[in-house]
């Protein structure tokens, strides 16, 4: 899912929607928006999302293997 999400993110940098949609969310919040995004870089962009991807897992799998010690049936 974390990876997921930063793929979704991804691909609004790549596409020049996620400037758009940063400045959206700031302006609701009443914040002048803080932030430039960064010109799109395929390394980075992989980078990314394999390390969320993979820190998500190992994340599941920790808290899995802590809920089925707690929860046995």
């Amino acid at each position: 899912m974390a990876g997921l999400w930063h793929l979704v993110w991804v691909v609004l940098v790549a596409t020049g929607g996620a400037s758009i949609l940063m400045d959206f969310v700031f302006r609701l919040h009443f914040i002048e928006p803080p932030y430039a995004i960064m010109e799109f870089e395929l390394g980075s962009a992989i980078l990314l999302v394999a390390l969320t991807a993979i820190v998500g897992y190992v994340a599941g799998w920790v808290l899995g293997a802590i809920w089925n010690r707690v929860y046995k049936a």
